[in-house]
């Protein structure tokens, strides 16, 4: 199994040289002042005056208003809601993490509270995950801010590979259980396995959230990292699978994958993260369009608190606007389409009884054969037969020598009176032989 954040590339976002692909790169930096205002030309150029900047981070943050958040937050801001972030960790230090509630460590080699970074490639990546989801900025109207900046935040810090000393599925199962029984109304996983099966004791841990009333967000995966396909935790059933588009809106050909089990799109390239060290970075992926989807599901929790999980992710998926030239609705590259917060939290949407995405309990009866319950026992009462007798007490033993009763019965008494019997009818016969030849003799002397 190879596993795989869904994280295709990283730039700098203000002139700060980062590893890119093995080399270091450099990007535009933010646009810092507002472009000046054309005038006529004059013979004497009087002064032009402009307005203040806007801040160049929530100038950048282009989804906020494509994707209708602004306006959702004329209702909420995703107050009493949490999103548990299953990742490489939450950093401690900047601002924009004042929501982070509790954490925990699962790899085995992070702190004891999941606030250290983990990983020497991906250490930043958790912190720029939980930065799109509910960052609260660095001010009324500064620095970066999330989705859900209300929601508070939970950080599971996870290893990959080398990074970790406990096995990967045994960190996952692990965080699954531990942000549910913290209090996690939506957990994001913004990592793949690049393969469509998953490990058996996954059943038990998403099982465990489904059944917990909690919403799983999950990255389709990057075609750039090498994902052709969505593999696992993206095809367990149940959880709403997220791919990503780019800024005009368009599936992603470098930032998003495609497959069946894909239930929106959101934005994927042109990113902002905030890192541990605080540095604003750009940076694109399908690990950034969930943690989007993510804030978007603590904003409609928070507006409609006696939702249901289920009908979390049916108003999303059914407020979500088809993608232009998309052809099916659900589709293998869209999904169900472009997600829209405003409609996802204010529109009217039926309610359903179970969640669309699929159900995982149904798909463990029908595919873990090995665990089929066993068949039922009889309901009629069974015949019981009454108890035999008891056995007669076996006899003394004696000297095989001697006679038996039953030999004597048998065997001597019938032999000896046999014997008797036989030897009177021969007398009898000897006796009457003499007779015979006494009375001849007789006859002949007389005459």
């Amino acid at each position: 199994m190879r596993l795989a954040l869904t994280r295709t590339a990283v730039v700098a976002a203000v002139g700060v040289s980062v590893i890119l692909g093995g080399s270091a790169a450099v990007a535009a930096p933010l646009p810092e002042t507002a472009p000046a205002v054309p005038v006529a030309p004059a013979a004497s150029p009087a002064p032009v005056t402009v307005d203040a900047p806007a801040d160049p981070a929530r100038a950048a943050e282009y989804w906020l208003d494509d994707y209708g958040i602004r306006t959702a937050w004329q209702t909420t801001r995703g107050a009493g809601t949490t999103i548990a972030v299953i990742d490489t960790g939450i950093a401690r230090g900047p601002v924009e993490f004042g929501g982070v509630v509790g954490g925990k460590d699962f790899s085995g080699t992070g702190s004891s509270d999941g606030r250290k970074p983990v990983g020497a490639v991906d250490a930043n990546h958790g912190s720029w995950v939980a930065s799109l989801a509910a960052s609260r900025g660095t001010g009324v109207d500064t620095g970066m801010i999330g989705v859900a900046p209300e929601a508070n935040l939970l950080s599971a810090s996870i290893g990959f590979g080398a990074a970790a000393s406990v096995p990967f599925v045994e960190q996952v199962a692990d965080a699954m259980r531990w942000a549910v029984d913290n209090g996690a109304d939506v957990i994001n996983l913004s990592f793949t396995t690049n393969t469509l099966t998953w490990d058996q004791s996954w059943d038990e841990a998403f099982l465990y959230a489904f059944q917990h009333d909690v919403v799983v967000i999950v990255a389709a995966g990057n075609k750039g990292s090498g994902t052709d396909e969505v593999g696992a935790p993206s095809t367990i059933p149940g959880v709403l699978t997220v791919a990503g588009v780019d800024r005009a809106g368009a599936a992603s050909v470098e930032a998003s994958t495609q497959g069946i089990t894909i239930g929106v799109s959101a934005p994927s390239e042109e990113l902002l993260g905030v890192s541990a060290d605080g540095q604003l970075v750009v940076w694109e992926g399908t690990s950034g369009a969930a943690p989007i989807v993510a804030g978007i599901a603590a904003l409609v929790r928070s507006a409609h608190p006696d939702l249901d999980a289920a009908n979390v992710i049916n108003r999303i998926i059914r407020t979500a606007k088809p993608a232009a030239g998309q052809t099916s609705v659900p589709g293998p590259l869209y999904g169900y389409g472009l997600v829209d917060a405003a409609a996802a939290v204010g529109a009217s949407v039926s309610a359903v009884t179970a969640n669309p995405m699929g159900s995982l309990e149904e798909w463990i009866r029908l595919n873990r054969r090995a665990q089929a319950p066993s068949v039922p026992q009889p309901t009629v009462t069974p015949y019981i037969p009454p108890p035999l007798p008891d056995a007669a007490p076996a006899p003394k033993p004696q000297s095989p020598l001697l006679p038996t009763r039953e030999t004597l019965v048998y065997g001597t008494v019938p032999l000896l009176g046999g014997t008797v019997a036989a030897i009177m009818v021969a007398l009898g016969v000897t006796a009457a032989a003499r007779r015979i030849r006494s009375t001849r003799a007789s006859s002949t002397s007389s005459r």
